[in-house]
């Protein structure tokens, strides 16, 4: 696997489909939050584990079943971010560009900078600009997963040691979601709309961004193709703009009337 050189269509479009099935789920958890929050909290963090959602369901599961969804699905879409930013380093940085006003700026006013900075970010808040960024910028493969899993552990143990301080409050917010679950569904489903509609309608939302990708790659496949097959045929030209091995006649970037080896340009017929 090399730096910048994507590998077949095939495993990126794999790649891809697995960011948007990711993303789907996370939308999934966001809409069905209020119906599942107070009845299948593993589910909900299962969908969606931002720290919300695990604030929220961590004292109704046991640690095994807290750590264990958490920490999967925390960690599931991360190395797909990292492998895109691996194979796509310059547009994965003019995407953080237009997608982060934080990161973006920081990347193009110094990128060994970011690389500095990226330790840390990794560690703390490992998300999908982040990840795709760290490989980007130089960010090696294991010093990416070790950071991430750390992280991820810390972030679990104090979302849960938060989660038992303020159970009280906590509950009295399911409570709340549980007796207004019906108008909060919609509001959710109102909100949820709006968020497929932009990534749908917006030039620069992610999901644009995957789509470029893989139409890229269709593209750069369809144009090697098609110079592969240049070159082939009785008469045709190679890449190169010359004629294949075993054809006559000038090159046509041969001068018909330029002289041949052996002739003068002043000679004339006897």
């Amino acid at each position: 696997m090399e730096r910048g050189k994507p590998p077949s269509k095939w495993i990126v479009r794999t790649i891809i489909g697995l960011v948007i099935v990711s993303q789907a789920a996370a939308l999934l958890g966001d809409l069905f939050l209020a119906g599942i929050v107070d009845r299948e909290p593993a589910l909900l963090i299962a969908l969606n584990p931002r720290n919300r959602n695990l604030a929220l369901a961590t004292n109704q599961l046991s640690a095994v079943t807290y750590y264990a969804i958490g920490f999967a699905r925390l960690v599931a879409s991360d190395p797909l971010y990292y492998l895109l930013g691996f194979w796509y380093g310059e547009r994965a940085i003019a995407w953080t560009e237009r997608r982060s006003r934080t990161y973006g700026p920081l990347i193009r006013d110094g990128e060994r900078l970011f690389r500095r900075a990226s330790y840390p970010l990794i560690f703390i808040a490992p998300n999908n600009i982040i990840c795709a960024l760290s490989a980007a910028t130089g960010v090696r493969l294991r010093t990416f997963i070790a950071l991430n899993l750390s992280g991820t552990v810390v972030r679990l143990f104090l979302v849960r040691q938060i989660g038992e301080i303020f159970s009280s409050p906590i509950q009295v917010i399911i409570d709340f979601i549980a007796r207004y679950r019906v108008p909060l569904l919609i509001l959710s489903a109102i909100a949820v709309a709006w968020t497929i509609f932009g990534e749908f309608r917006g030039k620069d939302s992610e999901l644009q961004s995957l789509r470029s990708l893989a139409e890229d790659e269709t593209e750069t496949d369809t144009d090697a193709g098609t110079a592969a097959d240049v070159g082939d045929g009785d008469g045709n030209l190679s890449a190169n703009g010359d004629r294949p091995p075993g054809t006559t006649g000038p090159s046509p970037t041969e001068d018909p009337d330029r002289p041949t080896e052996g002739e003068s340009s002043d000679s004339e017929p006897n």
